[in-house]
C-alpha cells in the first residue's frame, strides 16, 4: 500500500485489530499495492530509547498475512516481522502546534464511513474522540512542541518503538482511502469583564465578515460541532440583517443603540451598538475593476471547491455593469494570467475563461497574489473600486509563502488603493486563519461559501455593499460612564481589538464598510445604582475611500432612561443579535455561557424570530441540531 508520511507532523491513528478468522481467504483489492517484505529494524545492544527519537509503527501487507511494520522518523524505512494475532494496536502521535489551532482527523473519504477524528486547538489538545477503549496520555505541557500518546489499556510500552499492527492486516473498505484533516483555525480567547474604574474605554475595528457563521453552519449540517477556535462571535452576529435606519445627515453612518436585561445572567444587561452605512442607488455606483485570483491546485479539485467557485464567478460577472472590468489569474504549482482586464460587455469571453479552469498541482499562493496585483495595477483607475478577489481553501504549500510575507505584500497594495477580499471554499484542509488575515490586511471582506444559496447571497443580494465602499479604517470607541456602569465585556471582536490610545492614531489600520452595510456589537454590562445618567458615549472614526484621505469622527450618547426593563420590550433585531451571540458563545465554550442550556437558547430563538426571515428560521434549526449533537450541557467551564 502506498503511504504518505509527514516528516514534521506525524499523525498516525490505528485501525481496529482483526483476528485471523475475520480475514480468511480475502479477495485482493486490485487498487492496493502491497508493500514488499523488508528487514526488521533492530535495536542495537545497549541502546536506550530516547523520547527525542520517535518511532511509529504502521501496518501494510497483503490481506491475511500477519505483520509488524516499524517506521523510524529519521530513516522512514519500513520493516516487517510476524507477531501474534488479535492483540490491540498502539499508536504514538507526535504533533507540532503553535498559536494556530490544528484540527487533525484520520478517517475516510466521502464514499466511506467516518473514522477516528480527534479535534485539537490551541487551548490544549482536548477531546481525542473516537479511539474506543483507549486513554489519552499527556506527556508534556502544551507548547511549541507536544508529545502525546494514545495507547490501549494495559502496560505502557517500554520504549518509543511502538508496534502498531499485531496479527493480520484487515482489508480496507473498497473505495475508502484514508485522509488527514488539516484544517486550521486560531483561538483568540474570550474577552473578560473590565472594571470601568480602571478602564472605561473599549476600542475595536469594525468587522463585516461572516465566514465563521457559514463554516459552523456547514459543520453542524454535516453532523458535527465546529471547532471552538472556528467560532468568532462577531461574525455570527453580523451574518444577520438588521433594520437600522440609514443616516439622515451627511454623516457616513447612523448609530443605533439599545439595551435590555440579559435573559441568561441575572444582574447583567446587554448593550447593543449598531452602525448603518449610507445607502447609494445603483446608478451612483462607481465602476469596479476586479481581478479574480483562483486557486486551481489539486486540493481544490472538488465540486464544493473549484466547481462552486466557478459557478460563483459566473454569477458575480452577471451582476456587473458596462464599464466594470474583470481580469482572471490562477495559481497552483505555477501561476498564469488567464484573462487581461476585460469589460463585462464581453461577458462571453469572461465566461469562457472561467469555464476552462481546472485543478491540479501544488499551491504557490504568494506568487499568485503578486501576479494578481500586477494585473490589477495594469487596469487601475483612480477614484474607482480596484480589488483583487482570492478564491481558495487557503492551503499554501509551495513557494515563498510565509504568512507574514503574504500579509506584508497585501498591506502595501491596500495603501496604494487596491483592496483584497477572500472567498473560502471546501473542508478537510481549509485554512481559516490565512483567509481571514488576508482580507483584514487587504481592507476587504472575508466570506465562506458553503452552498450555492450562500454564493447567491454574497454575489447577488450583498454584492453592492461588498463592491461600493463608503468608509475605510473604521474604528469604534465606547466610553462607559463609571457612575452608571460598574463593569463591561465586549462579546467577540477579540482579534479586532485596538489600543485605546490608537483610536485617533490614523496610521493604525482598521476595517472598511460598504454601502448599506450594518455592523453590530454587543456588550455584557453590570450596572451601578444610578439614575439620570448617560450610560455610554459611542464614537466612530473613519476615512473616506481612497489614499491619503483625512479622518473624521462622529459621536452619540445613550441615556439610562432608554434602557428596556424587560427583554421582551426590546426589538426583534436586538433579540436575534442576542440569540446569535449566545449561540456562538456556547459553541466556543465560553465560560460566560457555561450555565446556558440548549432548551433555553432554543426558546429564545423561537420567541425572537422575525416574520418571513429564512435566516432566523435557519438559526433556530441550527441550535436544535447542535443540541442533538452535543447532548445535555453542564456547568463545566470556569470563569
Amino acid at each position: 500500500m502506498n503511504r504518505s508520511l509527514f516528516p514534521s507532523t506525524l499523525l498516525i491513528l490505528a485501525l481496529t485489530a482483526c483476528t485471523q478468522s475475520a480475514v480468511q481467504n480475502p479477495t485482493q483489492d486490485p487498487n492496493l499495492e502491497p508493500a514488499p517484505p523488508q528487514k526488521v529494524a533492530e535495536q542495537a545492544p545497549g541502546e536506550s530509547s530516547s523520547p527525542e527519537t520517535l518511532q511509529v509503527a504502521s501496518s501494510s501487507s497483503s490481506y491475511g498475512e500477519p505483520l509488524t511494520e516499524v517506521l523510524e522518523d529519521e530513516a522512514l524505512e519500513p520493516a516487517i516481522s510476524p507477531t501474534t494475532a488479535a492483540e490491540p494496536y498502539t499508536t504514538v502521535m507526535d504533533l507540532e502546534s503553535d498559536d494556530t489551532s490544528i484540527v487533525g482527523a484520520m478517517g475516510v473519504s466521502d464514499e466511506g464511513a467516518a473514522g477516528v477524528a480527534p479535534t485539537m486547538d490551541s487551548s490544549g489538545l482536548g477531546g481525542l474522540i473516537g479511539a474506543k477503549g483507549a486513554q489519552r496520555d499527556r506527556s508534556s505541557s502544551l507548547g511549541s512542541r507536544n508529545n502525546f500518546s494514545l495507547r490501549s489499556s494495559g502496560s505502557p510500552p517500554q520504549r518509543r518503538q511502538v508496534i502498531r499492527s499485531r496479527g493480520q492486516a484487515a482489508p480496507p473498505a473498497p473505495h475508502a482511502p484514508y485522509f488527514v484533516n488539516t484544517e486550521s483555525y486560531t483561538n483568540y480567547g474570550v474577552n473578560d469583564m473590565t472594571e470601568t474604574s480602571s478602564d472605561r474605554f473599549s476600542t475595536f475595528a469594525i468587522d463585516v465578515d461572516t465566514a465563521s457563521y457559514t463554516i459552523a453552519r456547514r459543520k453542524i449540517q454535516e453532523g458535527s460541532l465546529p471547532p471552538a477556535a472556528a467560532v468568532r462571535v462577531e461574525e455570527f452576529i453580523n451574518y444577520f440583517s438588521y433594520s437600522y435606519a440609514p443616516p439622515e445627515t451627511e454623516a457616513p453612518f447612523a448609530v443605533h443603540m439599545e439595551a435590555a436585561p440579559d435573559p441568561f445572567n441575572s444582574g447583567h444587561h446587554l448593550f447593543r451598538v449598531g452602525v448603518k452605512a449610507q445607502e447609494f442607488d445603483s446608478s451612483e455606483r462607481k465602476p469596479v475593476h476586479l481581478t479574480f485570483l483562483v486557486d486551481v491546485s489539486g486540493s481544490m479539485s472538488r465540486p464544493d471547491k473549484l466547481g462552486l467557485a466557478k459557478r460563483s464567478l459566473r454569477d458575480l460577472t452577471n451582476e456587473l455593469e458596462p464599464g466594470d472590468t474583470v481580469a482572471l489569474a490562477t495559481y497552483a504549482g505555477r501561476v498564469r494570467a488567464i484573462l487581461d482586464p476585460t469589460d463585462v460587455i464581453h461577458s462571453s469571453q469572461i465566461h469562457a475563461a472561467i469555464e476552462d479552469l481546472s485543478a491540479s498541482g501544488s499551491t504557490a499562493m504568494n506568487s499568485g497574489i503578486e501576479l494578481a496585483y500586477r494585473m490589477a495595477q495594469s487596469g487601475f483607475v483612480s477614484g474607482h473600486e480596484n480589488r483583487v478577489i482570492v478564491l481558495s481553501d487557503g492551503d499554501a504549500n509551495v513557494g515563498p509563502s510565509s504568512h507574514q510575507a503574504i500579509l506584508n505584500t497585501i498591506q502595501e497594495y491596500a495603501q496604494q488603493g487596491i483592496t483584497l477580499s477572500t472567498i473560502g471554499f471546501g473542508m478537510g484542509n481549509y485554512k481559516d486563519t490565512m483567509m481571514e488575515q488576508l482580507a483584514n490586511q487587504g481592507d476587504g471582506n472575508y466570506y465562506y461559501i458553503d452552498s450555492y444559496n450562500e454564493s447567491k447571497k454574497v454575489f447577488g443580494k450583498d454584492l453592492a455593499g461588498t463592491l461600493q465602499v463608503v468608509a475605510k479604517d473604521v474604528k469604534l470607541q465606547v466610553e462607559f460612564n463609571p457612575e452608571a456602569v460598574k463593569s463591561y465585556r465586549l462579546i467577540g471582536y477579540e482579534n479586532r481589538d485596538i489600543a485605546d490610545r490608537d483610536f485617533r492614531n490614523d496610521a493604525v489600520d482598521a476595517g472598511e464598510i460598504g454601502t448599506g452595510h450594518t455592523v453590530t456589537a454587543l456588550y455584557d454590562l453590570v450596572l451601578n445604582d444610578a439614575s439620570n445618567q448617560d450610560l455610554a458615549t459611542v464614537r466612530v472614526r473613519n476615512k473616506k475611500p481612497g489614499p491619503d484621505s483625512p479622518a473624521v469622527e462622529w459621536m452619540t450618547a445613550f441615556h439610562l432612561d432608554e434602557l428596556h426593563r424587560d427583554l421582551q420590550d426590546a426589538s426583534s433585531d436586538f433579540r436575534i443579535a442576542v440569540t446569535a451571540a449566545t449561540f456562538a458563545e456556547v459553541l466556543r465554550g465560553s465560560a460566560y455561557a457555561a450555565d446556558i442550556q440548549w432548551a433555553e437558547l432554543s426558546e429564545l430563538a423561537s420567541k425572537s424570530q422575525r416574520p418571513g426571515s429564512a435566516a432566523d428560521d435557519e438559526l433556530l434549526s441550527l441550535i436544535q441540531r447542535a443540541a442533538s449533537l452535543s447532548g445535555p450541557r453542564g456547568a463545566t467551564a470556569e470563569r
